[in-house]
């Protein structure tokens, strides 16, 4: 089932993720629904924020861009990404690794706004799949973006949050624009 994805101004934006202790039929579903919700939005990630769930889950599948590659690494040996996508993510920590590097991000959370934002180059992975197996990895390029985008999400860390003062000074009439509209539609479907 393809979710409604929460614009910028929505709470659960900014909430830290519970958590997810059990992988029960509810959470399969709800990765299920979030990576058709991702694909029909063309996203590479998706965060369960993104869909109103504060959880710890984020759905990641970076097989469709071309023109930004990804590296991976399984047990410090090179992997094929293609081979390891769609990637599913539970209560993942991650530790960055090499040189800021920065690159374009957009948000499915804020449509049509795009910004360069510096993050580490690497990042090394471990949570748990769809299943509740514990993965252990390297990503690099895209996937690291994607990866550290989505795990910021999960903690109420938002991409403009990342965004130099410049940058989001220039966005400031877009961004609040989109809380505004965010907010008075949640306040008009409250009174319904």
């Amino acid at each position: 089932m393809i979710l409604e994805v929460v614009k910028y101004g929505h709470p659960t934006l900014r909430q830290k993720g519970a958590r997810i202790e059990t992988i029960t039929p509810e959470v399969k579903e709800l990765i299920a629904d979030m990576f058709e919700t991702m694909y029909a939005n063309k996203g590479v990630g998706l965060a369960a924020q993104q869909i109103g769930q504060a959880l710890q889950l984020t759905v990641v599948d970076v097989r469709g861009v071309t023109d930004r590659p990804s590296s991976l690494e399984l047990q410090g040996k090179p992997a094929n990404v293609q081979d390891f996508m769609p990637l599913v993510l539970i209560n993942p920590e991650i530790t960055p690794v090499g040189d800021p590097a920065t690159g374009p991000e957009g948000c499915l959370s804020f449509p049509e706004i795009f910004a360069d934002i510096t993050r580490p180059e690497f990042v090394e992975v471990k949570a748990l799949d769809g299943d509740g197996r514990l993965m252990e990895f390297r990503a690099g390029g895209l996937l690291s973006r994607a990866v550290q985008h989505e795990v910021d999400h999960l903690n109420g860390i938002l991409f403009i949050d990342r965004m130099d003062r410049k940058t989001k000074e220039n966005l400031r009439a877009e961004l609040d624009e989109l809380q505004t509209a965010t907010r008075e539609r949640l306040q008009s479907a409250r009174k319904k």
